[in-house]
C-alpha cells in the first residue's frame, strides 16, 4: 500500500516480518518517523526502499486513522509544502489521471489530460 501524506511518501507492505507486524518503508529518510514516534529505522541498500521499519500491525491501523481524522485541507496537492515531494505527487496525480475515461476538467470533451 503506498500511503501519500501531505509532508511523506510511506510504502506498507507484509514482508520479512511476523503476521502481526507490517514493514514500513520509505525512499526520505525521517519520514517513517513523522508516523511512527518509536520505531527502530534501518538502512537497507539491497532492495528498493532505503528506510524500513517492522511495525506492529495494530499500530499502523491506529497511525492511519489519526491521519485520517487530522486532515483539515480541502486540496490535497496545495497542502504538500515540500517542493521535491510535491513535483513527485504531481507527477503520480497526472499519470493516473490516464486511468479516468476523461481528462481531469475537461468538462466532457475527450482529449488529452493537461
Amino acid at each position: 500500500m503506498w500511503i501519500c501524506l501531505y509532508d511523506c511518501f510511506l510504502s506498507i507492505v507484509a514482508k520479512d516480518c511476523a503476521p502481526d507486524e507490517l514493514l514500513v518503508r520509505a525512499r526520505r529518510q525521517g519520514d517513517i518517523e513523522k508516523i511512527f514516534k518509536d520505531v527502530k529505522v534501518t538502512r537497507y541498500t539491497k532492495s528498493d526502499y532505503l528506510f524500513r521499519a517492522v511495525v506492529k500491525k495494530t499500530d499502523v491501523i491506529k497511525a492511519l486513522a489519526t491521519e485520517v481524522e487530522d486532515i483539515d485541507y480541502d486540496n490535497f496537492k496545495s497542502a504538500v509544502t515540500d517542493d521535491k515531494l510535491h513535483r513527485a505527487y504531481l507527477n503520480v496525480w497526472c499519470e493516473l489521471s490516464h486511468l479516468q475515461p476523461l481528462p481531469p476538467y475537461s468538462g466532457g470533451v475527450k482529449g488529452k489530460a493537461r
